[in-house]
């Protein structure tokens, strides 16, 4: 197992290399406040063999768990995924995947809405050419934490007496993300780990010593410097290899990112709400601090991504009327994919759900001359969502969770413009390949907010848990029977009306064979 932990602490923060001190293969880290993230990379044979015989039948796998908890990022950690359980996957070629789905089981829970990727996944995605090699399938499920994870590493993973282990695998309860990566060519798994902040009372006090089961582990404390490039992040601080390494080395270097923290006067935050009465066609509605929005670059378009339970569904003629989306301060569809149907009651639907991208238009640039609103003051943009028929409840309502949507600037960049190696890269997010390869996503960070007007029974973090209306438990009994009532009166009447018409019909036809004859 090898092993990468970096330390980003703030520009602002107090830092002393003392606090620093590398003692043959043991290297101390004191009282140090900055971010951390944990990344392990496992050969195959490391690995159980159950977990190894469904990696066998996956091209690639890319996991990607998100808490539901807010959290400030930092660079070069800011690129962000909607809270729950994303699944990107290709299966090899002429192979059957079918262990994957009771692989997700086993790690993640028996909750999940997974059968086999045929029946659950659907297809994901992608229109720029940069990622025609990105997964092919997509999967769901909105898992609210990783404690069958961390019983599945510990009991699977880590070797007998494994205290260190053990300890690592308890510690990803308390992560912000988790993203564990497989690809056929490596024939590796990488578990990445990001806190945003450390556990009480706010320092990292630890030591990092190499182990027998560690075979290396490299540790970097750095900060981040002013860029040189728009595209580019700034790196300078210290780096050690545990074993290697007698002393810290000083390090700076800079490399491309496409991801990066939306800038101040571009918006920084926002909230999600569903207004009341949510009814049978709930509003997903997002709310923005300040009107006086300016874009990072003139090119850049505002963009949500939404992830969908299959209990709703977007209706894509509704979003490609022009003045519909103009009176949502929205400005066009640009994706759609997953369980789409319009008719089918929820629990026919086999699929995850549905995933959403959609530009908005807030009030900046040419809008600010036409808008009533004034600078500084809120703005929202509505997305108009539809709910599937659910199961029958005793009270006639029952709750629904949606996860917060992202919300982030791209903007596309000049074709010189160099996008090459970065060692922090997330890729495999859902929404990077439905834009160009030289796209940059500036984010805004989801900001909880008083609760005002809308149709979430509890604050759940970055999840709204909406009450929707249902049919009554009982009276689904009384509709089949009443509906069978009607429909037997009704065939009842219509026989009667053609057996009281039958005799006229014969007196007919034969007053007419009668006047024949005369004739």
């Amino acid at each position: 197992m090898r092993g990468r932990i970096t330390f980003m602490h703030a520009p602002g923060d107090e830092f002393d290399p003392k606090q620093l001190r590398l003692e043959n293969d043991t290297l101390h880290v004191e009282s140090i406040r900055a971010a951390r993230e944990d990344r392990f990379t496992l050969d195959l044979y490391e690995l159980p063999q159950e977990l190894w015989h469904a990696l066998k039948q996956c091209h690639e796998l890319h996991l990607r768990w998100v808490s539901s908890h807010a959290y400030a990022s930092i660079a070069p950690f800011v690129s962000r995924a909607s809270p729950g359980l994303h699944v990107f996957f290709t299966p090899q070629k002429n192979r059957s995947a079918d262990r994957l789905c009771s692989l997700l089981l086993k790690v993640f829970g028996r909750n999940i809405k997974c059968a086999s990727p045929e029946e659950n996944f659907t297809n994901l995605t992608v229109t720029s050419k940069r990622f025609t090699s990105a997964a092919a399938l997509q999967f769901y499920d909105l898992v609210p934490a990783l404690k069958d994870l961390i019983t599945y590493i510990q009991l699977k993973i880590c070797p007998p007496q494994g205290e260190e282990c053990l300890d690592k695998a308890a510690n990803l309860g308390a992560v912000d993300y988790v993203d564990i990566d497989y690809d056929a060519i490596s024939q590796s798994l990488v578990l990445s780990a990001f806190r945003h902040e450390p556990p009480p009372p706010g320092t990292w006090t630890v030591k990092f010593h190499k182990s027998r089961d560690s075979a290396k582990i490299e540790v970097g404390v750095l900060a981040i410097e002013k860029a040189t490039e728009p595209e580019n992040i700034s790196l300078g601080g210290f780096l050690t290899i545990i074993g290697e390494s007698t002393k810290l080395k000083p390090t700076r270097f800079s490399f491309p990112s496409r991801h990066h923290p939306s800038p101040q006067g571009s918006g920084t935050t926002y909230f999600t709400t569903f207004p009341l009465p949510t009814g049978l066609h709930p509003t997903l509605r997002l709310t923005f601090p300040s009107t006086s929005m300016r874009p990072p670059f003139p090119t850049c378009a505002l963009h949500t991504y939404l992830i969908l339970p299959s209990s709703l569904f977007p209706d894509k003629y509704q979003l490609s009327s022009p003045l519909f989306l103009a009176s949502m301060n929205l400005r066009g569809l640009r994706s759609i994919s997953g369980e789409t149907d319009l008719e089918a009651p929820n629990w026919v639907v086999k699929k995850w759900g549905s995933a959403l991208l959609m530009e908005l238009a807030p009030p900046f640039a040419s809008f600010a001359k036409t808008s009533r609103l004034a600078e500084g003051t809120p703005w929202h943009a509505s997305i108009p969502l539809h709910l599937r028929y659910l199961p029958p409840s005793y009270h006639g309502t029952t709750s629904i969770s949606v996860p917060w949507p992202l919300v982030f600037w791209a903007c596309p960049t000049d074709e010189g413009t160099k996008m090459g190696t970065n060692p922090f890269d997330r890729v495999h997010l859902g929404y990077e390949g439905l834009f160009g390869p030289r796209t940059m996503f500036y984010h805004l960070r989801p900001e909880h907010s008083p609760r005002v007007g809308s149709g979430n029974s509890a604050a759940a973090g970055l999840v709204e848990n909406v009450q929707v209306p249902t049919l009554e438990a009982g009276w689904d009994v009384g509709v089949e029977w009443g509906t069978l009532v009607v429909v037997v009166v009704g065939f009842m009447w219509v026989v009667g009306k053609l057996v009281d018409n039958t005799p006229h019909l014969g007196v007919k036809n034969e007053g007419r064979g009668r006047r024949r004859k005369n004739d």
